[in-house]
């Protein structure tokens, strides 16, 4: 299960990625590297997972799905979290800076400034 969602994820944010000139500008290749990443990760924790359980990998039971799928869910919230730091971190669009300049701009009007 945490395959299926990593993969989903990845193919998506790719796609994204790809016919987006804004997301390109919005580092939405971050998100492809990571997704890809966790996508090949867990493909080989698959591998070796068959390798040691041969059939029974294919039959898991509910519980096991259920804690994959939060797995996975858990995955792809902290690949955006991780973003979502990285695109405040480099401010592309000048968003971050212009919202500090505004309220240096504020509190010299209110007399709020210290320096």
């Amino acid at each position: 299960m945490t395959l299926l969602l990593t993969v989903f994820a990845a193919v998506a944010s790719t796609l994204v990625w790809y016919c987006s000139e804004r997301a390109r500008t919005l580092k939405a290749g971050i998100l492809c590297y990571l997704f890809w990443g966790a996508s090949l990760m867990w493909l080989v924790d698959a591998i070796f997972e068959y390798a040691d359980q041969r059939a029974q990998y294919f039959m898991p039971s509910g519980a096991d799905m259920i804690n994959d799928a939060f797995l996975g869910l858990a995955v792809i919230a902290l690949g955006m979290v991780i973003w979502v730091a990285a695109l405040l971190v480099s401010d592309p669009c000048g968003v971050v800076k212009k919202t500090w300049q505004g309220e240096a701009a504020r509190e010299e009007e209110n007399g709020c400034h210290d320096a």
